[in-house]
């Protein structure tokens, strides 16, 4: 099938609505058939059409002006080849359920093509998979590593449920010892607080500076220091030189202490929590929490995914967004 190409789109005479109406390629307009140059390029590659003067290496070249293509045919490439119909737009790809198209199918995936060192904008991405979401379609990143090996990730913004339960009630006090807190409490004093602090003896716990803050904030603590009350402020400012992340670190764990759940500490895998739902023995999530307007490269993040998946949990970030916090789910999947 003969193809024109005016260095910007190629286009097909009439007959070209059969690749359409059969497999969904193109777009249709006036007397024939606009090809993206992700489609041309595969449907050349495939012998399903001609462009004189141009075979595949050479039509590659020409669009590869556009550093972004090579990455953006190599996902195309991959997608169709596994049985899916796929058009541009409304990110970088539609991608339909299998055994439908254009016209007259439901697309499934929303993708973005990313390569291994782009940065992830959060807020861009929470914009995006909002959007996909209220469309009804999975939104996922294809991303191209410096050898061309693809990686899916679907993405969530997962609202996580309240539990019900409540993390603590009543009033305790306790002692500041530099940045923790000494805190008298038997093993029968309190159901509520077996969710907090590290059990020092029978009678002693060992608080840390979270949660200090997060039941001083609640009323529920109050901490002596040389002889005087400490205030939450107070000793805010005391620990603040200590923690550059500490200020998104206490809204993500407020934030899942009022709906509920236990974080404690994820250092041992590389971020701030591990995340328990109090329904099960072992944390079900790993959380990172970041500051509103910052960004990571997608390296780091798929490392951090790899990790999440081999001990079993899920993957998500705590981003303020909104005067709030929004939980992006990272998760590898097969298309």
């Amino acid at each position: 099938m003969k193809a024109t190409f005016d260095g910007t789109w190629v286009r097909l005479g009439p007959d070209g609505k059969t690749l359409y109406d059969q497999s969904g390629y193109g777009r249709p307009e006036k007397g024939g058939l606009r090809l993206s140059p992700e489609e041309a390029a595969y449907l050349v590659h495939r012998n399903k059409i001609e462009i004189p003067g141009f075979d595949f290496e050479r039509l590659v070249a020409h669009f590869a002006g556009n550093p972004h293509f090579i990455r953006s045919f190599l996902v195309y490439r991959d997608i169709r080849e596994r049985g899916y119909a796929v058009q541009t737009g409304p990110h970088d790809f539609r991608v339909f359920r299998r055994g439908q198209r254009p016209g007259s199918g439901q697309s499934q995936y929303m993708i973005r093509v990313l390569s291994e060192r782009d940065l992830i904008d959060f807020e861009v991405l929470i914009r995006e998979v909002t959007a996909s979401s209220n469309m009804r379609k999975q939104h996922v990143l294809a991303v191209v590593d410096d050898e061309n090996e693809l990686t899916y990730y679907e993405i969530k913004i997962q609202p996580l449920p309240e539990t019900g339960t409540v993390p603590c009630s009543g009033t305790i006090s306790g002692m500041l010892a530099g940045r923790s807190a000494i805190v008298h409490a038997s093993p029968g004093d309190s159901d509520a607080l077996k969710t907090f602090g590290m059990r020092l003896d029978s009678e002693r716990l060992v608080f840390s500076p979270l949660e200090i803050i997060y039941l001083m904030h609640n009323g529920s603590l109050t901490l002596m220091h040389d002889g005087k009350k400490a205030g939450a402020d107070e000793y805010r400012e005391l620990i603040t030189g200590t923690d550059h992340e500490l200020a998104e670190k206490i809204m993500v764990y407020e934030d899942l202490r009022q709906k509920g759940y236990i974080p404690r500490t994820g250092y041992k895998f590389g971020h701030h929590f591990r995340v328990y739902s109090g329904l099960k023995v072992h944390s079900e999530m790993l959380v990172h929490a970041l500051s509103s307007g910052v960004s990571l490269p997608m390296s780091t993040i798929s490392r951090s995914v790899r990790l999440a998946h081999s001990v079993k949990k899920k993957m998500l970030f705590g981003c303020e967004h909104n005067k709030g916090i929004s939980y992006v789910e990272f998760a590898r999947i097969k298309l």
